[in-house]
């Protein structure tokens, strides 16, 4: 227990190209984990250790790893998981965040808050992760400091408290005042930045470091009344270590985000950004205790933070190794596992033997005999562990909340190049869905063709890649095609009698019912029961409700699912002799195509939240091209020589897109697409769609 007061679980999240592998690889380097530093543009950065990673330049899997670092005299022990920006891969941020106890956010000082920036910060927020912000790349030309606390505070909502200002930006960039310790340090540049040096307060700083301690001051003051009533009586009279307490306080609740600035690819700031993470950010035992429900009770439990309670983990990734076969990668909350042991698989209900447990440091391991409560390692030998499985002591059961991911708004259909590699290219695909919640497979019933469904197209791009490299199968694959759907929009009732009688015992059912769109946030079937004095046993109630359900995965359109509908089933009827729960089944799947048809259905597209940044002088072509795609133009905003256009635009329309905008603005421009919302297709495009 007294060492997990100096454990920290971090991620490091941000938005494409905020440097996250770059800092990761800084961090490492200093805490004398690697002993040449890594580079994203060299594709040699540890944690990028996909070859399509090192290819491209970005991350595409989180990456953890465990570093040792001495702060005030004691070592800290960090668990850092480093997540992807790109937005195709937001499952990996998603699962990350449910495991960690605390965040390290990263802008890049010239873009500032990035729409990506913008969707890990509100992940962060629903899973309460408390972060401290780091400002990277101050050295870079249009670099500015106080806009992007700015922006923190704006777009994000957050309360952004720097901790440190910037002496001088862009090239001009040589070290930071420390607001707490009120010191201006200047970074050696013989030591390649790694080594600081105080001098004299600049005298163009005095007035606006004065100005930021106050405010830090203040808001550390306001944290305690003892505290309060020091400060009134006399402004430096609080000391150091006070602060240092306070804010880490107020970091943990939540209240405030502290704020550093550096430059990571020039090692400047890295080491106070680990001495912030070991001083401001929660050790396990600092987050509130795990809350599960009982599998047999299905009451409330809660899990102390102690390797002698009872057992408990939540499997939060599954990667493959072609060494070491399926590793589990899991974050313990209470209680401790012993390799070689059995755990309880709480979701599935069955026991697992945990053969080995290991810590990971990117795709290497490292054995361990023991892993206890607050630690993240990973585990393999186990035969069925998905992600969002609770492991826990059989004797003592509990089921931890899991993770929720989004649906996915594309697909291609694929096939193996050569028959022989049927089995192989099935295989690749269990494999790569298991590790990836977000990727669906699954078969047409039409053109029995296998359907692979995902986030965008870069997504699916880099699941074809790994097919190829990991598993040795070349494949064809189609275009791409968007995952429509379908809903319902008006109201009507409908009676449907289903009877068929061949010789012997014949088939009856007969339904009354109610069909319409769901209440409103409904996803599924919203089934009500309203049949009287027994008109319809209630055993076959289930069957109907079935039948239903079942019929929402083809839509009466265009074969296109359903995300929600409301059946009320209002009477009907039965036979003693002739009516079965199949009957009633049945009977509701004719009834639906007949009367969904009435209900005026609709077919519904995915919208996409788009932002482009774009040099001025092709903001009109950008715009052009937009408006000819069916966008809708939200905001244009201005910031240095770079216009941020942000639209809402139909997926439909995007396919290819970074290849025309590349050659519109001449490769200048950027853009950032995610998934927004289903909304009502134009006629036009019901039209072509259901054509084909």
């Amino acid at each position: 227990m007294a060492d997990l007061k100096f454990t920290r679980n971090i991620g490091i999240m941000a938005h494409i190209d905020a440097g996250k592998t770059t800092t990761t690889e800084r961090i490492l380097f200093f805490t004398g984990k690697n002993h040449k530093l890594g580079e994203t543009h060299e594709g040699s950065a540890t944690m990028d250790w996909m070859a399509q990673e090192q290819e491209r330049g970005i991350t595409i899997t989180s990456a953890a790893t465990t570093v040792f670092w001495n702060y005030n005299n004691n070592q800290y022990k960090i668990n850092i998981i480093d997540t992807p920006g790109h937005v195709d891969f937001t499952v990996e941020v998603e699962r990350s965040l449910r495991v960690l106890d605390g965040a390290v956010a990263l802008f890049c000082a010239v873009g500032g808050v990035e729409p990506q920036s913008e969707t890990v910060w509100r992940q962060a927020d629903k899973y309460n992760v408390p972060r401290i912000a780091f400002i990277n790349k101050m050295d870079r030309a249009g670099a500015d400091f106080f806009n992007v606390v700015g922006q923190i505070k704006e777009r994000l909502g957050a309360s952004p408290v720097p901790l440190q200002i910037p002496i001088g930006q862009e090239d001009m960039f040589k070290g930071v005042i420390d607001l707490i310790s009120n010191k201006a340090l200047m970074y050696d540049e013989s030591s390649n930045g790694t080594k600081t040096y105080e001098i004299p307060m600049p005298d163009d700083l005095k007035e606006i470091a004065a100005k930021y301690r106050k405010t830090l001051i203040e808001g550390v003051a306001e944290e305690d009344d003892t505290l309060l009533m020091k400060y009134i009586d006399d402004e430096n009279s609080i000391t150091e270590e006070e602060m240092i307490y306070h804010i880490r306080k107020a970091t943990c609740a939540m209240k405030i985000t502290p704020v550093l600035c550096g430059a990571s690819f020039k090692n400047k700031g890295i080491q106070n950004l680990i001495d912030a993470v070991a001083a401001f950010l929660p050790s396990p035992i600092d987050v509130p205790e795990v809350v599960g429900i009982n599998p047999k009770t299905e009451n409330e439990e809660v899990r102390k933070v102690d390797p002698k309670a009872p057992f408990s983990a939540l499997a939060f990734k599954i990667a493959t190794d072609p060494y070491v076969g399926r590793i589990c990668f899991f974050r313990v909350y209470s209680g401790s596992l012993d390799a070689g042991s059995y755990v309880y698989n709480a979701s599935t209900d069955k026991k697992e033997r945990i053969s080995r447990i290991m810590q990971m440091h990117a795709n290497k391991q490292n054995p361990l005999d023991r892993i206890e409560a607050g630690d993240i390692g990973a585990a393999v030998g186990f035969k069925d562990i998905k992600t969002g499985n609770t492991l826990c002591d059989e004797k003592h059961p509990i089921i931890l909340e899991s993770m929720t991911f989004p649906e996915p708004v594309i697909s291609i259909a694929i096939e193996p190049k050569q028959q022989a590699d049927v089995d192989k290219f099935n295989n690749a695909l269990l494999k790569l869905a298991e590790e990836d919640p977000t990727l669906k497979i699954n078969t047409d019933e039409a053109s029995g063709q296998t359907i692979m469904q995902g986030m965008g197209e870069l997504h699916l791009d880099i699941i074809m890649e790994r097919i190829r490299r990991e598993f040795n199968v070349e494949c064809n694959q189609g275009a791409p095609q968007v995952a429509y759907k379908e809903a319902l929009t008006s109201s009507c009732e409908h009676k449907e009698v289903y009877k068929k009688q061949t010789g012997g015992r014949g088939k009856f059912a007969d339904i009354q019912f109610r069909i319409e769109p769901a209440d409103e946030n409904f996803k599924g079937l919203q089934f009500i029961n309203e049949v009287k004095g027994g008109n319809i046993p209630k055993e076959f109630i289930p069957a109907i409700e079935k039948g239903f359900k079942q019929s929402m995965i083809n839509g009466v359109l265009g074969g296109y699912p359903l995300e929600s509908m409301k059946i009320t089933l209002i009477d009907g009827s039965y036979h003693a002799v002739d009516s079965d729960a199949l009957s009633f089944e049945l009977c509701a799947k004719i009834a639906f195509k007949e009367a969904a048809r009435k209900a005026k259905p609709v077919l519904l597209e995915p919208i996409m939240s788009l932002e482009v940044t774009t040099p001025d002088t092709y903001l009109g072509m950008v715009t052009g091209d937009l408006n000819r795609r069916r966008a809708i133009l939200e905001s244009i905003t201005a910031k240095i020589g770079i216009q941020a256009v942000k639209a809402k635009v139909p997926l439909s329309q995007m396919f290819g897109y970074v290849t025309s905008l590349r050659t519109i603005t001449s490769g200048r421009a950027n853009s950032t697409m995610e998934f927004s919302h289903y909304s009502e297709a134009p006629k036009d495009v019901v039209e072509s769609v259901l054509k084909k």
